[in-house]
């Protein structure tokens, strides 16, 4: 059932009046606030509607109520407006990531999840970009001495990844050239989990009938393949999730500083969604985790080129301030966007 214009602005006021205080809210508040234009016993029977349509709640016979699990997803989903933020917070976010440039690239994710805890004061989390997914940029060989060499392998997201190699018999700069140029072409637009061992191996075989040396040239690129596949996490103000209300018990707080230390559970909250081309909401239930489902996950993907790299997250209870959450989770990953792109 459709709401009517009457019950959209009493669920409206009810939200934003809670989001606020992490109070009940009455009708009487209702009325003062926000204007509505009713007597408080017409909307105290508004709120009784809404409750009975399962988009309040009242926690206490006598208290006021509290929006339900439904009635923040339709807060999310047809009440709230885009939210602004001032040009002084917009500046400061892109100041704080702006600075990033020529560092490398965990540098630059570990800042922003600092800077997006900050500004909206709840706990934040980012998957850092998956290395096997980076598309190869190029190889470099640069001789140490005459039978020394490094190899630094450069990806289109900045990571660096280099190795110290030991050769088989002298160098000249123009069989090292002729390597890596030979590399570089072959591999130039692939990702990391495309350079497979079979192409490898096919590699070497055409470097060898050309140059017979190099056996070693080839072991950062093998061993890239043998890593650990899955992201790090970066997690910023894990405390800010701990002084809510909601988390008052002794037994929530073990279990959220349980979920901080699972890394690969945090991984698997945030790939989730990492397909999704926009603002993901989760609220409660609507987590398929456990762990989290008396909280609000808000997502949204990061990208070089319009190609995804990883997710940023916010998570939080479903008493969120969703408006100011979201429009700083636009912003910050705009200009994170932006930092990625200008630092490669």
């Amino acid at each position: 059932m459709e709401l009517n214009e009457r019950k959209k602005r009493i669920l409206y006021a009810v939200v934003a009046n809670h989001i606020q205080t992490a109070e009940p809210v009455g009708s009487r508040t209702v009325a003062r606030a926000y204007r509505i234009g009713l007597s408080s016993a017409t909307i105290r029977n508004e709120m009784a509607d809404l409750e009975e349509m399962g988009y309040l709640e009242q926690p206490h016979t006598s208290a006021g109520r509290i929006p339900s699990q439904k009635g923040y997803r339709y807060y999310v989903d047809n009440l709230m407006g885009d939210g602004q933020l001032t040009e002084e917070e917009e500046l400061s976010i892109s100041r704080s990531l702006g600075l990033e440039k020529m560092r490398e690239i965990e540098q630059i994710i570990a800042n922003a999840v600092k800077v997006l805890s900050s500004v909206t004061n709840q706990t934040s989390l980012i998957m850092g970009p998956q290395f096997q997914k980076s598309t190869f940029q190029q190889m470099r060989i640069l001789p140490l001495d005459d039978r020394r060499g490094l190899v630094v392998l450069i990806t289109d997201s900045g990571f660096i990844k280099n190795k110290v190699i030991e050769l088989d018999q002298s160098l000249s700069p123009a069989e090292l050239h002729q390597v890596v140029t030979y590399l570089n072409q072959k591999l130039y637009g692939l990702t990391i989990d495309q350079v497979t061992t079979s192409l490898i191996n096919e590699l070497k075989r055409d470097l060898f009938r050309r140059l017979e040396i190099l056996e070693q040239a080839f072991i950062l690129l093998e061993e890239s393949l043998r890593e650990e596949r899955q992201a790090r996490v970066f997690l910023g103000g894990t405390t800010h999730i701990l002084t809510q209300p909601e988390f008052k018990s002794v037994q929530k707080v073990h279990q959220m500083l349980s979920l901080f230390e699972q890394e690969a559970l945090l991984f698997e909250i945030l790939e989730q969604d990492l397909a999704k081309d926009d603002i993901v909401v989760r609220i409660g239930t609507e987590n398929k985790y456990e762990d989290i489902q008396e909280c609000t996950l808000i997502t949204a993907a990061y990208k070089i080129d319009r190609r995804i790299l990883g997710s940023v997250g916010v998570i939080g209870p479903t008493r969120m301030d969703y408006q100011w959450v979201i429009a700083v989770l636009r912003r910050l990953v705009d200009q994170l966007n932006q930092t990625l792109s200008s630092n490669r």
